[in-house]
């Protein structure tokens, strides 16, 4: 078995994939619009294909708002410099929700931001 991907339901898709793609450094493996069912999704990685792990955007047609509930956790990306690579989201205004340091009772550094959505995105530092 073999992961594939995560999806989250999304507000703005054009704002999500900006965020994913030129703020975050993802890459977009396919966008596909779905009209009859109406909704489109767009699936984003840091590798090249839908066999490397992905998140899945999903845009429901006429859905602009979603609560986001208190049972999903975050999404984790890991950066060589933590302290750097919150310096270059912060230039594009990206909401840093917890600054980059060490993680409680923990030896790793580690950092949350926010995506346009409410999304927690966890930073883990390794160098």
């Amino acid at each position: 078995m073999n992961y594939l991907h995560t999806m989250i339901r999304v507000n703005d898709l054009d704002q999500s994939i900006h965020f994913y793609t030129e703020i975050m450094g993802m890459n977009m493996i396919s966008k596909k619009d779905y009209p009859a069912g109406e909704f489109t999704l767009v699936f984003l990685s840091f590798g090249t294909t839908t066999n490397d792990p992905c998140i899945e955007l999903t845009y429901n047609y006429g859905r602009h708002s979603y609560t986001l509930g208190d049972a999903f956790g975050h999404i984790a990306f890991s950066t060589p410099d933590i302290y750097k690579e919150c310096d270059r989201l912060r230039t594009f205004a990206v909401k840093i929700v917890r600054e980059p340091g060490p993680m409680k009772n923990g030896t790793s550094v580690i950092a949350f931001v926010e995506d346009p959505n409410g999304y927690k995105i966890e930073l883990i530092e390794r160098k």
